[in-house]
This record gives structure tokens, C-alpha cells and sequence, in this order.
């Protein structure tokens, strides 16, 4: 262990029965950095947040936490807040008792519980709510204060379990970007648990990407988008979903070129382009705006005709739905231009931002 992790992960395995619910996991959070972990429900990932909290008991592996190994300590002892879904608050107590009522219980003398209270309720601007009431607080007021009870405690790691979920979504905005505000201001480590890739965009540093107990990718917010290690990541993170397409490669002047029905596309440019064996079955993808849509062709071997279906505005700009050979391939443009259905088109590709995955093991190539 070295004291730039602050939170280990080893070999972590966790069954209930037969089932296998979360496999050999390692992870190491770095001191101060924000790791979300992102799925689908049931992929295990607040699951594992119950582990390191220890509100779970792991079947195998070991958990560290500023370099002390709290595999079997209780909750209390692991130097960790954490906030949940629900917002969990006493009803009969204000604001004030909500926030202080660990502190009391853990014998904290009382000028030290007030300082802490202020400071929290300064961070989180809730200051003029401390003597309210649960009941007479809106759904964000009430996650401030669950965030709130989770500060007081001036821990080293905060453990987020879907905090925003049960906001609306002009407060889960809102109230995301005072969570990233509070961790700039905190340079504490957080753990974020959500399905919300816009949320896990946004707050990482990193990201872990998981599916049946398993990480399939961790890795900054940049990479996880542009280079996805399989096909369940490309297709989990973006909205819309990448766009991908079957074929095969071929070569092209020695060059290799993925070839489908009536779209041909030149992959010289692709950083693994080494990779791409003549005759092998694959899926290329790409995302909504690393296309062009023009009224001419562009380049040999970049370029393909289309039929527009469908124009969605979406403000600043516009995801336009055409048909390639029967398939249906979106596209972000520039909402000044409107596109008609049946208008017929050309699409120019940009390969260095396509990712290629192999047909049987849905790997990147």
C-alpha cells in the first residue's frame, strides 16, 4: 500500500449463495479523486459501494482505506460519510438536530459539533434552513442536508449512492454541479454511484464502467467516450448511442478499408489500424458527430450516400436520422440547417475517431 491510494480494492469477490454478484475486483482511488461507478441496475455497482462502506460482508479480497485494512471493521470505523438515494432524515428533528445528531451520539463536546455544523452549512448554503423541519424543505434542500450529515463527519471518503435520482431533472443539474463544486473545494476522495452517464461524464476523474459484477473499462471520462474497450461500453455511454454497422475488413491499396453493404471507408487514419486482419468480421463504429452531412461527395473512401428520415431539433443543435443501406445511422449537426425527410445526401466519416471491434468477442481492435 502507498499513501497516494486512498481507497484499495483487492481481489474483492462477493456471492450470495451460488450467485455470484461482483468477481475479482481491484480498484485503487487515488487521494482526492472522484471515481463514479456507472451501469445498468443490477450490474453490481452500488453493491459494491455497500462493500467498501461495510454494510455488506465481501465472500473474498481485501479493502484498504487510507492504508488501513477495514475489510471487517463496522461502518462507524472506516473514516467514511456517505450519502444516500433516499434522503434518510429524521422527521421530528430540524435541520440542525439532522446534522448533529451523529456527532452527539459519538460523544463530540458541543462547541466542536456547532463548528462543524456551521462549516457544513456555510459549504452547502442551508444555513437559513437549520431550523426547519424535514417536511418544510424542497427534494434538493433535503439531499443538501443529507450531503450535509455526511460532511460533519470530516472523513477522508465520501460514499455517494445515487444522490440525485429522486430529483427532478432542473435540481439534479443544479445540485450536480454543486457536488463538484464541493469536491474542488474539498479535495476529499469520492465514491459516486449512478446509471446517469451524463452525471459520470461530468463529476469523474474516472470512471468504472461495470456489467454482471464485472468492470469492463476505468478510465477518465475522455477515453471511456472515445476509445470504449468493447462494444457494451460504446453502446452504454453516449446519448444517442454510438451508431455501428457489420462488415468485414478489406484492403485497398494495401490500406485497410471496412467494407459493408454500399459503405466503404478507408481505416489508414485508425490508431490501430496494425490491427485490422483482411477477411476479419467486425463492428465499426462511431458516434453522432463525428460525421458530416454534405449535398456532394467527400473523399474517396471516406464518404457514402444517404436518405434522411427523420430532423430532431434539439436547440443548439439538431440529431438527424438517415438511412444507409436499410440501416439507421443519427448524425449532430448544426441546428441553422433543417433537414427534410427522403432529402438524398452524402456522409463523410472521420476514421480516426471510429472505433473498430472484433464480431465474437465485442473487443476494441
Amino acid at each position: 500500500m502507498t499513501d497516494l491510494h486512498s481507497v484499495s480494492i483487492k481481489d474483492l469477490s462477493l456471492n450470495f449463495g451460488s450467485i455470484s454478484v461482483l468477481r475479482d475486483l481491484n480498484i485503487e482511488v487515488a487521494d482526492g479523486e472522484f471515481l463514479v461507478l456507472l451501469g445498468p441496475s443490477g450490474c453490481g455497482k452500488s453493491t459494491l459501494l455497500n462493500c467498501i462502506a461495510g454494510l455488506l460482508e465481501i465472500s473474498d479480497g481485501q479493502i484498504f482505506i487510507k492504508g488501513k485494512n477495514v475489510t471487517w471493521e463496522e461502518p462507524k470505523d472506516r473514516g467514511i460519510g456517505m450519502v444516500f438515494q433516499s434522503y434518510a432524515l429524521y422527521p421530528q428533528m430540524t435541520v440542525e438536530r439532522n446534522l448533529s445528531f451523529g456527532l452527539r451520539v459519538a460523544g463530540l463536546p458541543k462547541p466542536e459539533i456547532q463548528k462543524r455544523i456551521a462549516a457544513a452549512a456555510d459549504i452547502l448554503q442551508i444555513g437559513p434552513l437549520l431550523q426547519r423541519k424535514p417536511a418544510e424543505l424542497s427534494g434538493g434542500q433535503r439531499q443538501r442536508v443529507a450531503i450535509g450529515r455526511a460532511l460533519v463527519r470530516d472523513v477522508d471518503v465520501f460514499l455517494f449512492d445515487e444522490p440525485l435520482s429522486n430529483l427532478d431533472a432542473k435540481l439534479r443539474s443544479e445540485l450536480r454541479v454543486e457536488i463538484k463544486r464541493l469536491h474542488h473545494k474539498l479535495a476529499n476522495t469520492m465514491i459516486y454511484v449512478t446509471h446517469d452517464q451524463i452525471e459520470a461524464l461530468t463529476l469523474a476523474d474516472r470512471i468504472a464502467v461495470m456489467k454482471g459484477g464485472l468492470i469492463q473499462q476505468l478510465d477518465d471520462p475522455l477515453t471511456i467516450y472515445n476509445k470504449p474497450r468493447n462494444l457494451f461500453v460504446a453502446s452504454f455511454i453516449g446519448s444517442p448511442a454510438m451508431n455501428f454497422v457489420k462488415g468485414e475488413i478489406a484492403t485497398d491499396d494495401g490500406e485497410p478499408v471496412f467494407r459493408s453493404a454500399d459503405l466503404d471507408v478507408s481505416l489508414a487514419t485508425y490508431t490501430a489500424h496494425d490491427k485490422l486482419a483482411p477477411g476479419h468480421s467486425v463492428i465499426f463504429g462511431f458516434r453522432p458527430e463525428h460525421i458530416t452531412i454534405g449535398d456532394k461527395p467527400g473523399p474517396i473512401g471516406r464518404s457514402c450516400p444517404a436518405v434522411v428520415d427523420l430532423d430532431e431539433p434539439m436547440g443548439a443543435d439538431s440529431l438527424v436520422w438517415l438511412k444507409v443501406a436499410g440501416k439507421a445511422i443519427s448524425v449532430r449537426v448544426d441546428s441553422g440547417r433543417r433537414y427534410q425527410p427522403g432529402e438524398k445526401v452524402f456522409l463523410t466519416f472521420n476514421p480516426a475517431m471510429a472505433s473498430v471491434f472484433d464480431a465474437e468477442t465485442e473487443n476494441r481492435l
